[in-house]
């Protein structure tokens, strides 16, 4: 006779443990989670009709939400009532079809459902052990990106929050391969980016140590590229200084214009020089997946290290940013600890613990939203979608041009062009204060986004498609209200 005792049920074992266990009953986990999901389906599928960002100011949220934590739960359902209403409510609809402000985030369902999945089963992919098949999963994603951009086999790579943590630990990398842990030598080194690389190469450069006197921040060329000239003169005067060039960081899409730096001479100069060459592809990096993209980005595969982002033009949700490195044991070189609590979680040599290849030990599961976006709509499917982005862009050109008004600054490269109404009897200042007020005329409108940026001193309207649920009927629509707005918003400009 078996003396084992019945498992209790969880009915049973709620009661017992109360509240405090902070876990709901089965049915009642059930029944808040279909209404998340209902409510995320009606927030998708009612994207288009939402206008595209919606604004409250500080003293309007403190007023909505401000209070002391609540000693007492309550109901789940009227807290999610509450969240839809008071959180979820305001801000930049960034996966709206006719957001092109900034780098928009598309996303797509599918990768929000793997979040969801990732998040219940909490799963932990730090190391191997924790999870192989997330590890797993995030061996093959890398090794499709790295295949993607053209790297080696010896090469591999790390999922992170972003490109910015992304280019944080590819200059450290990069550090630590010219190096190592020699301290004094380290504070000899110089690194090398152009006046229009994203904000967070100066400031990762800072957060690892690299004084403001080691950053050269050069000045682009003409067409907004890291200029060859400049920095092959910025080199030689650091060298004949007594310091030690290790690393240049080049875009693969700048962020105000989709500029290219100038890839193959780079990757020759860093050659020859025996620099690191990193490669910013936060956004721009997808677009190998294209013809028109892998020529304009030929070079990429040089690199020895490429920052991007899932979350950008592979449609992922937030948070999903990918670092490849040319020889991923330089990655590992430069991250690898292992403290004598974890020593019984190192396997075999090819089961890789990922929190050897960065800052990370607890770290979420990444990795899974991107394989299931790709098993469930294939990658013909995605290709399309970033090839719609480029040619929206261009769509989008064509019709400024023919409206008469506009100056085009900068032309449509990969998804991004930049271009401004300037009538020749404004001031330099007057023109840029009269598109600035365009843009937030847009934006008051709701029926598009679109940024503003500075090039040459001179703010200019952006616009940035990739989302490929976007329309050509609405990129004509945008342009036709963005000449109401310009018309509307100069004799307001003129009265000063």
């Amino acid at each position: 006779m078996s003396t084992t005792k019945p498992l209790a049920s969880n009915a049973e074992i709620h009661k017992e443990v109360g509240a405090a266990a902070l876990q709901l009953p089965a049915d009642e986990m059930r029944s808040f989670g279909y209404a998340v999901i209902d409510a995320i389906v009606e927030h998708l599928s009612s994207l288009r009709e939402q206008p595209t960002a919606r604004w409250a100011d500080r003293p309007t949220m403190d007023a909505r939400m401000w209070e002391t934590a609540p000693e007492q739960g309550s109901d789940p359902q009227e807290v999610l009532a509450r969240t839809l209403r008071d959180v979820l409510a305001d801000g930049h609809r960034n996966s709206h079809p006719r957001y092109f402000g900034y780098v928009p985030n598309p996303s797509n369902y599918v990768g929000a459902m793997a979040d969801a999945l990732a998040s219940g089963f909490n799963v932990f992919s730090g190391m191997w052990m924790g999870s192989p098949g997330a590890a797993e999963t995030e061996v093959l994603v890398t090794e499709w990106m790295r295949d993607w951009c053209g790297l080696p086999g010896a090469s591999g790579g790390i999922l992170l929050s972003g490109s910015s943590m992304a280019n944080l630990v590819g200059i450290a990398t990069a550090r630590h391969a010219r190096f190592g842990h020699d301290a004094a030598a380290a504070r000899r080194g110089t690194i090398y980016y152009s006046d229009q690389a994203h904000s967070s190469v100066g400031k990762g450069a800072r957060m690892i140590g690299i004084g403001p006197d080691r950053i050269r921040k050069l000045p682009s060329d003409t067409e907004f590229r890291l200029s060859i000239d400049a920095l092959r003169d910025a080199v030689r005067a650091d060298r004949d200084a007594g310091l030690q060039p290790y690393c240049v960081v080049a875009a693969a899409g700048t962020t105000n214009t989709g500029a290219i730096d100038p890839l193959p001479e780079l990757a020759d100069f860093c050659a020859a020089e025996g620099i690191w060459l990193h490669a910013d592809g936060a956004f721009g990096a997808a677009a190998v997946l294209s013809a028109d993209g892998k020529r304009r980005l030929a070079g990429l595969e040089r690199a020895d290290s490429i920052a991007l982002d899932a979350h950008k033009w592979l449609f992922q949700p937030i948070e999903c940013g990918c670092l490849l490195v040319r020889d991923v044991r330089k990655l590992r070189d430069a991250f690898h600890e292992r403290p004598e609590y974890l020593r019984d979680a190192d396997t075999a040599d090819a089961e890789v613990n990922f929190c050897d290849l960065g800052p990370q030990l607890t770290r979420e599961f990444r990795a899974l939203k991107l394989w299931m976006s790709i098993q469930v709509f294939g990658m013909e499917a995605i290709r399309a979608a970033v090839e719609r982005g480029i040619a929206l862009a261009e769509l989008a050109e064509r019709e400024l041009r023919a409206a008469g008004i506009w100056e085009i600054v900068t032309p449509a490269q990969i998804s991004v062009l930049t271009f401004r109404f300037a009538p020749a009897h404004l001031t330099a200042d007057q023109i840029s204060a009269l598109n600035a007020r365009i843009a937030h005329a847009t934006l008051e409108d709701g029926y598009a986004a679109l940024s503003t940026t500075a090039l040459r001193g001179q703010t200019v309207l952006r616009m940035c498609v990739t989302n490929p649920r976007a329309t050509e009927a609405e990129i004509r629509e945008t342009v036709r209200r963005l000449g109401v707005y310009a018309r509307e918003c100069l004799p307001e400009i003129e009265r000063g």
